[in-house]
């Protein structure tokens, strides 16, 4: 019988790209000595990720050039400025004016007949065997491509450069402002794809797609990014199956003993449950009385605000007896204001695990999603982004709450989008009318891990909070937000009202 053949282990060394999140989505980052091709229009970040490259080198003690043929190296020392670099160790090697380009001319555009594509190739070699770098940048290639007169020569004098780098042990990244080069990718040991999309209102979204990459089980997908004072932070793409810690599914109170029994005996770890009913029914307060008893019990808290200002939060959880500012003066409460238009979807998901691995939160309130749900290019990509961000908090042991408003206030009721299958529990929240006032009505429509009641009880709220009252026997088609009265309201209270 044949014996199966041993696969020998493969085991490569690695390179930083000078961006934490980009070498978390690379498995460690780079393979040393070898060839990288950054795509992008201009303006997508390719320079900033190319400086930032080096910059990790000159910082490990490595040899970097960066070859220029489309900028000029103060244009380059000007860009390293603007983020508080220094390009001190970084050679620049400005090929501009070889290619017989005038700085005194008012020529700007290149015509191949004037240069010689060979002799722009041996100007780089000699520059590389002088120098000796551990890590090179060219930019660009759409020059080369320019000179070149045809595809043939095009790719003879890609692979002559690629050739020699790797003779020399050099990590590249070849800077392209074209896109879907075939040619250029099957030369490449790997290929990032840079865009940059700009959308009617608020901060255009940047995202990197790794097309490529030889031998390397990198993250699949777009990740979104962003290009401010200090380089590029990408935010790697969340993968739930690869987080998760032990815990016991214990339940905990919500601090409101009604609440308590419409949920089955309160929330439960590792849960989340979605808070859902029209506009000023009392669906942040209900979250902060829930995160409020999760403090009192010492656990940490992050409560990520889209709609309300912090300071109206504030202020309005004060006056129902709900005082959270010696939460967030010990440290164990963290308020996030979020601004949707700003805020990419990625770097929100990154927030998130910042919130609960960093600062050890177990407890963690979105409020609300109606915000973040405009944040997204499109439905469903919400739901993905949702499925993941929750499966996570959930494998993480973390108690969420998510609050979703409704449009309208009675009758035809609806949302936005339907979370309702990712969530674990819950909670909605009805208007109804009762002796002249308008009341609300809580029940718990759904629970996965409890045998939560299934009566409709009246929500009411006071210097103590929320109260729960008694099962709205009297009426009918309170969820329809159309109810019938038949008969009188008792209203059972948790505490005494004021």
């Amino acid at each position: 019988m044949d014996q199966p053949t041993r696969v020998a282990s493969f085991s490569r060394e690695t390179l930083s790209t000078g961006v934490a999140g980009l070498d978390d989505v690379l498995a460690g980052g780079l393979t040393k000595g070898r060839l990288y091709l950054l795509e992008g229009t201009p303006g997508t970040g390719k320079t900033t990720l190319a400086l930032q490259f080096l910059l990790d080198g000159v910082a490990r003690g490595e040899t970097c050039l960066y070859v220029t043929l489309s900028e000029s190296a103060d244009e380059l020392r000007s860009s390293a400025a603007s983020h508080g670099w220094s390009l001190d160790g970084v050679e620049l090697y400005e090929l501009v004016n070889e290619l017989g380009l005038d700085p005194e001319s008012e020529q700007s555009v290149l015509h191949p007949s004037e240069v010689e594509l060979g002799e722009t190739v041996r100007e780089v070699m000699e520059r590389v065997d002088a120098a000796k770098p551990d890590r090179v940048v060219f930019d660009s290639l759409s020059e080369l491509r320019l000179l070149a007169q045809n595809p043939l020569r095009y790719r003879r004098q890609i692979l002559a450069l690629k050739q020699l780098f790797a003779a020399r042990g050099c990590t590249v990244f070849l800077l392209d402002d074209g896109t879907a080069d075939v040619q250029l990718h099957s030369i490449a040991h790997g290929v990032f794809l840079l865009e940059h999309n700009q959308r009617n209102f608020g901060a255009g979204r940047r995202r990197l797609l790794v097309l490529k990459m030889r031998g390397v089980k990198s993250r699949g997908g777009y990740h979104d990014f962003i290009l401010e004072t200090g380089g590029i932070a990408l935010f790697p793409t969340l993968v739930a199956a690869e987080h998760g810690v032990d815990f016991a599914p214990v339940t905990r109170s919500t601090g409101a003993p009604g609440l308590d029994l419409l949920l089955g005996g309160g929330l439960v770890r590792g849960t989340n449950t979605l808070l859902l009913g029209p506009s000023g029914a009392g669906k942040t307060t209900t979250a902060v009385r829930c995160m409020l008893a999760a403090l009192e019990r010492g656990e940490r808290a992050t409560y990520f605000l889209f709609d309300e200002g912090r300071a109206t939060l504030l202020a309005r959880s004060a006056l129902l007896g709900m005082d959270l500012q010696p939460h967030l003066d010990a440290g164990t409460l963290t308020i996030a204001q979020v601004d949707p238009a700003e805020l990419a979807p990625g770097e929100f998901a990154c927030r998130v695990r910042e919130a609960v691995e960093r600062r050890g939160a177990t407890f963690v309130a979105l409020d609300s999603l109606n915000a973040y749900i405009h944040a997204m290019p499109g439905e469903q990509f919400l739901i993905l982004q949702m499925h993941e961000l929750l499966t996570y908090l959930n494998q993480m042991g973390v108690t969420t709450l998510l609050v979703l408003g409704q449009h309208g206030v009675i009758g035809d009721v609806r949302s936005d989008l339907d979370l309702s299958y990712l969530s674990d529990g819950i909670l909605l929240f009805r208007y109804f009318e009762a002796k002249g006032e308008v009341r609300t009505a809580l029940s718990t429509v759904k629970s996965r891990v409890n045998a939560h009641e299934r009566t409709i009880r009246e929500l009411r709220f006071s210097r103590g909070g929320i109260q729960v009252g008694e099962a709205l026997t009297d009426f009918e088609g309170v969820l329809s937000g159309l109810p019938a009265y038949g008969g009188k309201v008792a209203m059972l209270r948790s505490e005494p009202a004021e």
